[in-house]
C-alpha cells in the first residue's frame, strides 16, 4: 500500500508541474474567460466603459407648454436599455444650451411646430451631425407615445395607468410532452435553462478530462516501456501496483483541472460586470437540480475508470510512442461516440438512442447525465445503469491489470490479440 502511495504522490506531483498541463490549463482557463467577458469587451473597444452614461437631450418650448411638461415628467421602463435625461430649455438660442452642444454634453435637442389638434405636434431632432441613435430614437418614440396618449386621454387616466398601457407583456415558454400530456403528470414541463447550461458544461468538462488524462497514462507507460525504464520499475513495485497508482495519480491530476476551469468560471460570474450575466440569460442558480452535480461526480468517476484502465492496458501492448497514436484510436472513437451522442441529443434528452445509450457502459457515463439534468429518467433506471457500470468497470479492471502485466514486458512489434491472450495464461492474478 506505500508503493502505491508512493507512486499516486510521485505521478500526480509529475504531472501537475509538466509544461503541458500547465499551458494547456492555462489556455482553457484563458479561452473561457475571454468567452465570458465578450460583451464587456465589446463595450470597451467601443467606447462604452459599462459606466451608462445619461445621454442629455434638451426640449426647447415655452413655459407651461403641455407636451413638453409631460415628456419631462417622463418615467422610462426599469429595463430600458438606452438611458436619457431630458432638460428643458426656454430657446434654441440658450447660452447653455449652445455650450452644451460644443462641449459634446448635449447630444441634441426636441424643437416642438405649433399646436394643432390633440396629440403631440411634429417633433423635430436637432444634433450637430443630424443623426440619431437607434436606441435614442426608440426611447424617444416611446417617450412621445406615452405623452400622446396623456394629451388625448387627458384626466381620465392616471399617469400609472398611461405607464401601464405601454409597459411590455412578458410571455414564458413551456415544453410540450406528448406522453406527459397525456398521462396529466407535471413531468413533461420543460426543465429550466440553468440545468441545460450545467449539463452541457459537464459534458464538456467530463469528455476533455477522460480524454486528455487517458492519454497521458497511456503515453507515460509506453514511454517508460520504450525506454526500458520499465524493467527497473518492476523490480521496485508490481505491475498491478504501478498501473492503479498511475490510473490513481492522474485521475486526481484531472480533478485539480476540473476544480481550477470551474474556479475561472465563479471568478468571472463574480466580477462586477458580469454579475447580471446569469439574470440576462434567465439562469436562476435556485432552479438547478442539485442530483445533477451528484450524479455527475458518480458518472465521472467510472466512466474515467473505465477509460483509463482501456487506455493503461493499450499502452503496455505499445513498445513505441510512434505507435501510440494508432493504438489507442479505438479507445479515442468510442469516447468521442460517448461525447457525441448527448451533446447532439441535449435538446431531446429522451430519444430512444440516448435510453438505449444510457445502458451500454461506454456510452452511459455522459448519456445518463443528460437524462438526469434535462429528460425523464426513473430511478431504478439510474440505479440499474450505474450497476451496469460498476460491474464493467470492474471487469476491465481485471482485464486491464492481465493485460498490463504481461504486456509491459513484451516488446518488438505491437502482439496480436491471439499472443497477448497465449501470455495472460501464464500469469493468475
Amino acid at each position: 500500500m506505500n508503493k502505491m502511495g508512493s507512486i499516486i504522490n510521485f505521478t500526480f506531483k509529475n504531472k501537475v508541474r509538466t509544461k503541458s498541463f500547465m499551458i494547456t490549463t492555462l489556455i482553457l482557463v484563458l479561452l473561457l474567460s475571454i468567452g465570458m467577458n465578450i460583451p464587456y469587451l465589446i463595450k470597451v473597444f467601443n467606447g462604452e466603459d459599462g459606466a451608462k452614461d445619461a445621454k442629455q437631450i434638451g426640449v426647447v418650448a415655452e413655459q407651461g407648454f403641455r407636451p413638453a411638461e409631460l415628456l419631462l415628467a417622463y418615467t422610462p421602463p426599469a429595463d430600458t436599455d438606452a438611458q436619457v435625461v431630458f432638460t428643458a430649455y426656454p430657446s434654441a438660442d440658450d447660452a447653455a444650451l449652445k455650450q452644451g452642444l460644443e462641449d459634446e454634453k448635449i447630444e441634441g435637442y426636441l424643437t416642438f411646430a405649433s399646436e394643432a389638434g390633440e396629440g403631440v405636434p411634429p417633433v423635430t431632432y436637432h444634433s450637430k451631425d443630424g443623426d440619431i441613435s437607434d436606441k435614442v430614437q426608440s426611447y424617444l418614440q416611446t417617450a412621445l407615445q406615452q405623452v400622446n396618449t396623456g394629451l388625448i386621454v387627458g384626466d381620465k387616466l392616471t399617469e400609472s395607468q398611461v405607464a401601464a398601457i405601454f409597459a411590455p407583456v412578458s410571455i414564458g415558454t413551456e415544453q410540450l410532452n406528448a406522453d406527459a400530456a397525456a398521462s396529466g403528470s407535471e413531468e413533461g414541463d420543460a426543465k429550466p435553462a440553468i440545468n441545460y447550461v450545467v449539463v452541457y458544461v459537464l459534458l464538456m468538462l467530463f469528455f476533455m478530462s477522460v480524454m486528455m488524462t487517458g492519454n497521458m497514462i497511456a503515453a507515460e507507460i509506453t514511454s517508460e516501456k520504450s525506454s526500458r525504464i520499465m524493467e527497473i520499475l518492476i523490480t521496485s513495485a508490481s505491475p498491478l501496483t504501478q498501473m492503479f497508482g498511475k490510473v490513481i495519480g492522474i485521475f486526481l491530476v484531472g480533478l485539480l483541472q476540473i476544480a481550477i476551469i470551474s474556479a475561472s468560471i465563479a471568478v468571472n460570474l463574480m466580477l462586477p460586470h458580469n454579475s447580471g450575466i446569469l439574470a440576462d440569460f434567465d439562469l436562476d442558480l435556485g432552479q438547478l437540480n442539485a442530483s445533477i452535480l451528484v450524479y455527475g461526480l458518480i458518472l465521472y468517476i467510472l466512466g474515467y475508470f473505465l477509460y483509463a484502465l482501456m487506455y493503461a492496458a493499450v499502452g503496455s501492448i505499445v513498445s513505441r510512442t510512434e505507435d501510440l497514436g494508432q493504438a489507442i484510436m479505438p479507445v479515442m472513437m468510442l469516447g468521442f461516440v460517448s461525447f457525441y451522442i448527448p451533446l447532439f441529443s441535449i435538446s431531446n434528452a429522451d430519444t430512444m438512442l440516448v435510453k438505449v445509450a444510457s445502458y451500454v457502459p461506454f456510452t452511459s457515463s455522459l448519456s445518463l447525465l443528460l437524462r438526469i439534468g434535462v429528460g425523464q429518467v426513473a430511478t431504478w433506471e439510474i440505479l440499474v445503469s450505474l450497476a451496469i457500470l460498476l460491474v464493467t468497470t470492474f471487469i476491465f479492471g481485471w482485464l486491464a491489470a492481465k493485460i498490463y502485466r504481461t504486456g509491459v514486458l513484451m516488446y518488438g512489434k505491437r502482439p496480436s490479440i491471439k499472443e497477448i491472450r497465449k501470455a495472460m495464461k501464464a500469469y493468475k492474478i
